[in-house]
């Protein structure tokens, strides 16, 4: 099971700590990829966490996506 936390810079300016995971992919570059073709769509959309909350990320309103190696701070 693959899982990553991601740092999303919207459009507006605003950030947020979301948590991504996909229990069919082996490694988390396979992953990063998955996330950056779908947010690269128009109509590209991720289901996501943010703490608790299940978050819908739309690719229109990214700016950026940082992956680090410890991943973001939740």
């Amino acid at each position: 099971m693959a899982t990553t936390v991601l740092r999303v810079r919207l459009i507006g300016g605003d950030r947020m700590d979301i948590t991504y995971e996909r229990p069919e992919l082996a490694s988390e570059e396979d992953l990063i990829d998955e996330v950056i073709t779908t947010l690269s769509e128009d109509s590209g959309a991720l289901h996501c966490k943010h703490g608790d909350r299940l978050v819908v990320l739309y690719g229109r309103g990214v700016a950026a996506v940082e992956v680090a190696p410890r991943g973001a701070v939740l």
